[in-house]
């Protein structure tokens, strides 16, 4: 396997768990949209706030992989999705928070 497929793999696994989330004040669920071809994967939630009634559509997560290096563009999750695509096998030096900008990236211990 190549890296960019062993890396969709991971970011795949990672993101699967994200699915199952049970929601306790709001009507809602996440679902995995994954684009292999185009190397694109996000979280999506979407549901239901009960008051005020609203709706909830939006992305949770949202993971490029781009020249071999697998790009976070947004995290809203509590503790951080880069720890976990770490411990699953993909080093600092290929993970990009790509929600910081480009000047800061420097600083963070992950991929500028």
């Amino acid at each position: 396997m190549d890296t960019v497929t062993t890396y969709q793999q991971i970011v795949q696994d990672v993101l699967q768990p994200y699915t199952e989330i049970e929601y306790a004040y709001v009507d809602a669920h996440n679902k995995l949209v994954c684009d292999e071809a185009g190397d694109h994967f996000i979280v999506l939630s979407m549901g239901w706030e009960t008051k005020p009634k609203r709706r909830i559509h939006g992305c949770l997560i949202h993971i490029d992989i781009i020249d071999g290096k697998v790009w976070i563009q947004r995290d809203g999750t509590e503790d951080g999705v880069a720890d976990e695509l770490e411990d699953a096998g993909i080093p600092k030096s290929d993970i990009v928070l790509g929600f910081h900008e480009a000047h800061l990236r420097q600083y963070t211990g992950y991929a500028a």
